[in-house]
C-alpha cells in the first residue's frame, strides 16, 4: 500500500499498519526513507515559524533555516536511531519479541504518519504565533505521535505473527 494510503490507515489502527510494514521484509532503505521523509517534513513545518521569527526580531532568515535544516536532516536522524534502540531495549526488558528493525519502523513510521498534524502546528506557529491555539495543536501532535509510536511498538514487539 502506498504511503499516501498508509498514513490515513494509521489513524484508524497504527498497529495494523506497522505489522504490515514489518511483514514487507527487513529493508533498511525503506526505514531510512521513512525517517528522512519525516525529518524533511518536520523541517518544512518549521519554516512558517522561522519566517515569523525572522520578521519580528530582524534576524536573518537564512541563518535560522540553516540551523533548522542541520538539526532536522543531520542530527535528529542520529538521535532517533538511538531512541529506537533504547525503546527496543526497554521492550526487551518487558519480554518483547520484536527486532531492532521493527522498533525502528515503529518510531520512524510514527514520525512520518503524524506529519500532517505537525504541518498544521507549523502553520499555526507561523500565522497565529504563540498562544493557546499553538499549545493545543502541539498537544494534539504529541498525542498522535505517542499513540502511533506506542501502538506500533506493541504490534512490533509481539513477535512473528
Amino acid at each position: 500500500m502506498p504511503v499516501t494510503r498508509d498514513i490515513p490507515a494509521t489513524y484508524r489502527g497504527p498497529g495494523r499498519v506497522v505489522r504490515r510494514l514489518i511483514a514487507m521484509g527487513h529493508r533498511e532503505d525503506r526505514a531510512l526513507a521513512y525517517l528522512m521523509a519525516g525529518c524533511a517534513l518536520m523541517f518544512l513545518a518549521q519554516l512558517p515559524r522561522l519566517a515569523r521569527e525572522a520578521h519580528l526580531t530582524g534576524q536573518e532568515l537564512n541563518m535560522l533555516m540553516g540551523a533548522s535544516l542541520m538539526a532536522w536532516i543531520f542530527i535528529a536522524p542520529l538521535m532517533l536511531y538511538c531512541l529506537a534502540a533504547l525503546s527496543h531495549i526497554a521492550a526487551r526488558l518487558m519480554r518483547g519479541q520484536g527486532t531492532w528493525f521493527s522498533a525502528r519502523i515503529a518510531l520512524f513510521w510514527a514520525l512520518l504518519a503524524s506529519s500532517p498534524v505537525v504541518l498544521l502546528n507549523g502553520l499555526v506557529a507561523g500565522f497565529i504565533g504563540p498562544g493557546l491555539e499553538l499549545q493545543l495543536v502541539g498537544l494534539i501532535w504529541i498525542s498522535v505521535f505517542v499513540w502511533f509510536w506506542i501502538g506500533g511498538m506493541i504490534a512490533s514487539e509481539k513477535g512473528p505473527q
